[in-house]
């Protein structure tokens, strides 16, 4: 059976040697986002490979994050499971009821909140996120507020615990296209 694939990004990033590439696909019952990320920070060099699950609703289902950085494996399966977050199994602490994730290493995740603020009528969101803040091996939660700024492309982008806002550009599949100073990127949609 072939893969039908709705959007693929290709960011580029701003603050250091790295790209990434994601796919996009509807599932039976969701959605999967599949990506590549190469980037080199103070660790060395990463390939990381993941794939994150989502329901109809764009809630995050789980994640899987596979490859290397540096010398050295990584292998870690996030899953949300009855409201609670479990990173390899281990529970993580002050995330009950979060519904998204967020890779700190890729723009892709954000595409879950940025869709469900497009599917609705409200002018903004706010949401939380378990937030792997790679190279970290732990889930923190990271509240976060997305608002319509009026321009049909660009959403207000506020973290609250990290006090980070910018603004967001992306496209109409719902991925960024340009996260000053970090990511910019393109989207090639099917047919």
């Amino acid at each position: 059976m072939t893969e039908l694939v709705v959007a693929t990004a290709h960011w580029r990033a701003l603050d250091r040697e790295g790209e990434d590439k994601c796919r996009l696909s509807p599932t039976a019952n969701g959605w999967l986002l599949v990506g590549h990320a190469r980037f080199r920070d103070e660790g060395g060099f990463a390939a990381l490979d993941y794939v994150v699950r989502c329901d109809e609703a764009w809630h995050t289902l789980s994640a899987d994050i596979a490859g290397i950085h540096d010398d050295r494996e990584v292998r870690l399966h996030i899953q949300r499971d009855n409201g609670a977050w479990l990173l390899n199994e281990a529970e993580q602490p002050g995330l009950d009821g979060v519904p998204d994730i967020d890779l700190s290493f890729t723009p892709a995740t954000n595409l879950m909140p940025l869709r469900r603020l497009l599917e609705g009528r409200e002018t903004s969101l706010q949401s939380s996120a378990a937030w792997l803040h790679y190279p970290e091996p732990a889930l923190q939660r990271l509240d976060q507020t997305y608002a319509r700024t009026g321009q049909p492309d660009v959403m207000s982008y506020m973290a609250d615990q990290t006090g980070y806002a910018t603004q967001l550009t992306f496209d109409r599949a719902g991925f960024v296209t340009l996260y000053p100073e970090l990511w910019e990127g393109e989207v090639t949609h099917a047919g």
